[in-house]
C-alpha cells in the first residue's frame, strides 16, 4: 500500500509541476505578445519583421528566464521586455516624425543605445556597482517606483479589457462593450477563484480564468477576430527596426532610460524577498545584473525591447503561492518552443488579447500590496509626505499628458520628459537621495 501511495504521490507531484507551469507559459505569453506588436506597428513594420519580433521575444524571454533561474537570483521570476522600456520607445516613435527624423534612423539609434546600456549593466552587475547604487533605491522610491508601474501596466490592459486594438495605426479606436463585460466578468471570476476558491483550485486561478475566458470568447465572440497573427514567413537579420545609426539625443535618452531601469531589479528582487523568506545578497544582485545586462545587448542587436526582471512576478507569486523553481523552468522552456516552432506559436496566438489583458489585470492589481509595504516603512511626517507626494503625482500626471504637448521642449530629452513613469522613478531618486532634502528630513522627526 506504501508502495502504491508513493506512486500515485510522484505521479501528483508531476502533475502539479506541469499545471504550473502550464500556467507560467500563459503568464510569460500574455506579458510578452503585445510588446513585439506594438513595437513593430509603431515602427511601421512589415509583417515578416513583426513576426520575427514575436518569435525571437518567445525564444529570448524563455532563455533569459532559465539562465536567472539556474545562474542568476535563482528565484521564479519572470526575466521579460521591460514595460519602462516599452513605454520609452514607444513615447519616442510618437514624437520622432515631429522631429523630423525617420523611424528607421529612430530604430538604428534605440539599438545602438540599447546595446550600450546593456554594456554599462553589465559592467555594473560584474564590478559590484549594484550594491552601491542599490543604497539609492530606498522605501521612498520603490514605493514611488512600483506604484507607478502598476498605474502604467494596469492602463495598458485595461485598454486590452475594452476591446481598444493595441495597434498604434488606428486613429480613432472606440470601447467595444460586449468584450468589456466578458473581460470584466473573467476579472471578477478569477478574484473570487484567488480568495474564495479551495486552496489547490485557487492557486491555478490565472490558468484556469484565462482557458474559461477564452472558452467563451470562442462561443459568442470568434468572428471578431481578436488575436495575434503569426501567419507568413519569418524575417531573417539584425537590426530589425532599421540600420545602425546615432543619433545623439536618442542614445542619451536610451542610457538614461537604462540606468532607470535598474529600478525593476531592485523592485522585484527586494519585493520577493518575503515571499522566499531572505533577503537577496550581493551576488545574486551582481549576477542578476550581469544576466539581463548581456540579455539587453542581445535585445539591442536585434531591435528588441530590452529585458529586467518583472516586478509584477510578486503579483503572480503571491497569487498562485507557487515558488518552486522547477514549474517556472518547464513553462520558460515550453515558451523557447513556441517561439522555436510557428506551428505551436500560431496556436496560442489565436488566443484573445482582451482576455490575457484581463487575467493579467488582476495579477497587476497586486503590485499594490508591495507598494503599500513600502509606504508603510515611510514615518509620514510632513516632509516624508513631500518627498513622496512631489515624484508620485507629478509622474501620474505626466502618464497621462498627450506626447504632443512635449513638442516645445528641446529633442534631446522630449523623449525622457514626456515618459511619466521615468519621470517619477528620477524626481524620486534625486528627492530621496538629496543632502538637502535628508537633513531636513532629520530636522523634521527630531522636532517631532
Amino acid at each position: 500500500m506504501h508502495g502504491k501511495e508513493g506512486v500515485y504521490m510522484r505521479e501528483w507531484i508531476e502533475i502539479k509541476h506541469w499545471t504550473a507551469a502550464l500556467q507560467w507559459l500563459f503568464f510569460l505569453f500574455t506579458n510578452t505578445v503585445v510588446i513585439p506588436i506594438t513595437i513593430g506597428s509603431a515602427f511601421g513594420l512589415e509583417q515578416g519583421k513583426i513576426i520575427a519580433l514575436l518569435q525571437l521575444s518567445f525564444i529570448f524571454t524563455g532563455l533569459a528566464c532559465i539562465v536567472q533561474a539556474l545562474f542568476g537570483h535563482r528565484r521564479s521570476i519572470m526575466e521579460g521586455q521591460s514595460g519602462l522600456w516599452w513605454g520609452v520607445i514607444l513615447s519616442m516613435c510618437y514624437i520622432a516624425p515631429a522631429q523630423g527624423m525617420s523611424l528607421s534612423v529612430l530604430g538604428g539609434s534605440i539599438s545602438a543605445g540599447i546595446v550600450l546600456s546593456g554594456f554599462i549593466t553589465v559592467l555594473i552587475g560584474a564590478s559590484g556597482l549594484s550594491t552601491f547604487i542599490s543604497k539609492w533605491f530606498n522605501a521612498g522610491v520603490m514605493a514611488v517606483f512600483t506604484f507607478l508601474l502598476a498605474v502604467r501596466l494596469n492602463t495598458i490592459f485595461l485598454k486590452g479589457m475594452l476591446g481598444i486594438p493595441f495597434s498604434t495605426e488606428i486613429v480613432s479606436p472606440q470601447i467595444d462593450v460586449p468584450i468589456f463585460l466578458l473581460s470584466c466578468a473573467i476579472v471578477l471570476f478569477a478574484i473570487l477563484l484567488s480568495v474564495k476558491g479551495h486552496a489547490k483550485i485557487s492557486q491555478y486561478s490565472l490558468l484556469v480564468s484565462i482557458i474559461a475566458g477564452w472558452a467563451v470568447y470562442e462561443l459568442f465572440f470568434s468572428a471578431a477576430g481578436e488575436s495575434v497573427s503569426m501567419d507568413g514567413q519569418a524575417a531573417s537579420g539584425m537590426f530589425l527596426l532599421g540600420d545602425i545609426s546615432f543619433d545623439a539625443g536618442i542614445i542619451i535618452t536610451a542610457v538614461v532610460a537604462g540606468m532607470l531601469n535598474l529600478s525593476n531589479t531592485f523592485g522585484a528582487l527586494k519585493g520577493t524577498d518575503s515571499i522566499y523568506q531572505g533577503k537577496t545578497e550581493k551576488r545574486e544582485y551582481r549576477r542578476s545584473f550581469t544576466i539581463s545586462g548581456v540579455f539587453t545587448m542581445i535585445s539591442g542587436l536585434f531591435g528588441m525591447v530590452p529585458y529586467a526582471p518583472y516586478v509584477s512576478s510578486i503579483g503572480f507569486l503571491n497569487q498562485t503561492r507557487i515558488i518552486e523553481r522547477l514549474p517556472f523552468i518547464l513553462g520558460s522552456a515550453l515558451f523557447m518552443i513556441m517561439g522555436a516552432i510557428p506551428a505551436i506559436g500560431q496556436l496560442m496566438a489565436k488566443m484573445p488579447l482582451s482576455v490575457g489583458s484581463a487575467a493579467l489585470f488582476v495579477t497587476y492589481m497586486r503590485l499594490l500590496q508591495p507598494a503599500l509595504h513600502y509606504f508603510e516603512q515611510i514615518e509620514m511626517t510632513q516632509a516624508n509626505l513631500y518627498r513622496v507626494a512631489v515624484p508620485l503625482f507629478i509622474g501620474i500626471i505626466f502618464l497621462f499628458l498627450p506626447t504632443e504637448y512635449f513638442l516645445s521642449f528641446p529633442s534631446v530629452i522630449r523623449p525622457l520628459i514626456s515618459n511619466g513613469l521615468l519621470i517619477g522613478i528620477f524626481l524620486s531618486l534625486v528627492i530621496e537621495n538629496s543632502r538637502f532634502m535628508k537633513r531636513r528630513i532629520k530636522e523634521t522627526n527630531a522636532i517631532n
